[in-house]
């Protein structure tokens, strides 16, 4: 399996690299998606069984990219990233990530994962605005966009409900040039 994995590799960096899911992923996604703390922060409200993320692993969109997140060091899958709600008339497109298993977090993985990611969103696909939609309780999600570039651009007062308690929903965007400008550096133009 080892050699499978290696060979579907999309965008690498140094620690991480993501790829398509495969039918192996599975367990994965079964697991976390029904995680009762990755579920309130990803906003999903429903139980999602083996037949589900089988077909959002085969689902093929023409406005959504989704890839996992795989560790070089074991090619071990540790989350989820992608792109979706992609309008290309208009440069536009939404972001998710997930790396829900708290030992997999505050390691730099999901700094490497969302780079790649913007990296090739902004410079391959040529969109100019990527934006994101965080629950106003998660913090520590906040605090990470910030840190890799976006900005918050509105609020949705009370409009993510859990557990008999609505929370804002923050809006938060990165524009192509904020990027370059913070990967100059990095970037071959």
């Amino acid at each position: 399996m080892k050699e499978l994995k290696e060979s579907v590799k999309f965008l690498e960096s140094k620690n991480i690299y993501l790829r398509p899911f495969i039918k192996e992923d599975i367990p994965f996604l079964l697991y976390w998606y029904n995680d009762f703390e990755t579920r309130l922060k990803r906003g999903d409200i429903a139980p999602i069984n083996y037949l589900d993320v089988e077909k959002m692993i085969d689902r093929k969109e023409e406005d959504r990219i989704w890839f996992a997140i795989v560790r070089k060091s074991d090619d071990k899958i540790i989350g989820e990233t992608g792109l979706l709600r992609m309008f290309p008339a208009w440069g536009t497109t939404d972001l998710t990530i997930t790396i829900p298993d708290p030992t997999c977090q505050h390691k730099g993985y999901g700094t490497e994962a969302i780079n790649l990611l913007m990296n090739y969103t902004f410079g391959h696909l040529n969109f100019n605005r990527i934006a994101i939609g965080v629950v106003g309780f998660n913090h520590r999600a906040l605090d990470f966009y910030e840190k890799v570039g976006f900005k918050k651009e509105g609020i949705q007062e009370e409009g993510y409900y859990c557990n008999y308690q609505y929370s804002d929903f923050v809006m938060m965007r990165i524009l192509k040039r904020e990027f370059i400008e913070l990967h100059e550096e990095e970037i071959l133009i």
